[in-house]
């Protein structure tokens, strides 16, 4: 139980130090907000935090606490000598899936949402407006209606391409539905910032269209385009709703299998496995942040 109570005591010790740090900020805001905002943050990361204490527990089956121990992890990167929970074959499948799936559908999403944020942003065409407006419908969209819709147009588009079949391809295509539009947004973001002077003087220097692109537009929008590939990234490796509406018997995801696997019983070694999924996807959130940043 030493882990339990040493977690929190940290938690609140760093707290004081960041209020010490910073208390001439704190003299001018209200000090009840700024307690209330922390209480807020810690409501909503304590499940987070159980979770990454508990894939330490030494116990197969009980919720309490009875030692520490690391041998989850090494289960999950190939101690095959630790039993209990899930199988080693299982977890390499799911992760193998998941990265093939996220790194291809990113790849696409991001070649395509940045051209279509860049047309956005450059030319002016008859329904431009209208396509802005519905590119934020991915976006706002919940992920069970997206799902079951994508389910029904691959039972219509079936029997014209193979590649519609639940499976990875129509997993990826799935994932590039959504992802198009995040990324999009962030470039479109990134370029509006941009000085359209810039642009014109490449032009005055005799520049052709694609290499005023090649060489003017495409490095300053650089920052966007990876943030916007972050994101999409990050957004693929936690989806399961898409993802389980998509996915045939061979395309098992981490998500999916975390699912599946719940419904059984939580075992440690899942507590470990969503903690190594929350860590990632909080690394790829904060490089699209630092990417974002530095767009200003």
């Amino acid at each position: 139980m030493f882990w339990l109570f040493f977690l929190p005591v940290m938690a609140l010790l760093f707290a004081a130090w960041h209020f010490g740090l910073r208390r001439n900020q704190v003299r001018k805001a209200s000090l009840g907000l700024s307690l209330t905002s922390y209480l807020a943050f810690g409501f909503l990361y304590a499940p987070i935090l159980v979770v990454a204490v508990m894939s330490f527990n030494n116990s197969r089956f009980r919720l309490e606490w009875v030692g520490f121990t690391t041998k989850w992890y090494a289960k999950i990167f190939g101690d095959e000598s630790v039993t209990g929970g899930l199988e080693g074959a299982q977890l390499l499948a799911a992760t193998q899936n998941t990265l093939v799936l996220a790194i291809i559908s990113t790849a696409i999403a991001t070649v395509i949402g940045s051209l279509l944020g860049y047309g956005l942003h450059r030319y002016r065409f008859p329904g431009s407006q209208l396509t802005a407006w519905l590119m934020y419908i991915p976006v706002v969209t919940p992920d069970i209606v997206m799902a079951i819709s994508l389910l029904l147009l691959y039972q219509v588009l079936r029997n014209v391409a193979p590649f519609f079949e639940p499976g990875m391809p129509a997993m990826v295509i799935a994932h590039v539905t959504f992802q198009i539009a995040f990324v999009a947004i962030v470039v479109r973001s990134r370029l509006a910032t941009l000085d359209p002077a810039l642009e014109e003087a490449a032009r005055d220097l005799y520049a052709s269209p694609l290499e005023t692109v090649r060489q003017v537009v495409l490095p300053l929008a650089l920052p966007g385009v990876m943030a916007g590939a972050l994101l999409a990234f990050t957004l693929s490796i936690d989806d399961f709703v898409i993802s389980f509406f998509t996915s045939g018997p061979d395309s098992q995801t981490l998500p999916i299998l975390i699912y599946a696997s719940v419904k059984r019983g939580i075992t440690p070694d899942i507590n470990a496995l969503s903690t190594i999924i929350v860590l990632l996807t909080m690394v790829g959130v904060f490089l699209s942040q630092i990417l974002q940043r530095n767009q200003k």
